[in-house]
């Protein structure tokens, strides 16, 4: 009997880039290694290595969490907002309960509320064995996007 659910190795990273058309994940993500398994405004996973992306005891950053987790929130509030909108971090939380030292970490990102003006998420973090290390909530305010105003991946 095989698994119903793939692991992160059976799983191809999405182009965000051709997802938008017009941006990437942004330098900051792309720093630390974050790949997109699963893209849309209601439902998103990405992954991050824990390699590269720890505080001096060898656990995973608390801010790498946040960071993972706003790469999720905010490209799913982006696909939810549309063509000339844009949407940004207003508000994020995150209670850590748990650190990873080897391995890969998955952010899956489940949205609570899909509005015109907000957009809110929950993102539970996980470890390779499914084990919780973090939730965050983010809401994102949409506006509409400025004549000029660059996504484009450098």
């Amino acid at each position: 009997m095989t698994d119903a659910h793939p692991t992160p190795d059976d799983v191809l990273p999405v182009d965000v880039m051709a997802v938008f058309g017009y941006r990437g994940i942004g330098a900051l993500a792309e720093r630390m290694g974050i790949q997109f398994l699963e893209l849309s405004a209601e439902r998103s996973v990405a992954r991050m290595p824990v390699e590269g992306n720890t505080q001096p005891l060898g656990l995973v950053h608390g801010g790498a969490y946040v960071v993972l987790a706003e790469s999720l929130g905010s490209t799913a509030a982006n696909l939810h907002a549309g063509p000339g909108k844009v949407a940004m971090g207003i508000e994020i939380n995150a209670s850590h309960s748990g650190s990873a030292t080897e391995g890969w970490v998955t952010g899956t990102c489940t949205a609570i509320h899909l509005g015109r003006s907000l957009a809110t998420h929950q993102i539970e973090i996980d470890d390779e064995n499914g084990r919780r290390l973090s939730t965050v909530r983010i809401t994102n305010i949409i506006k509409d996007r400025r004549p000029g105003q660059v996504f484009e991946q450098k």
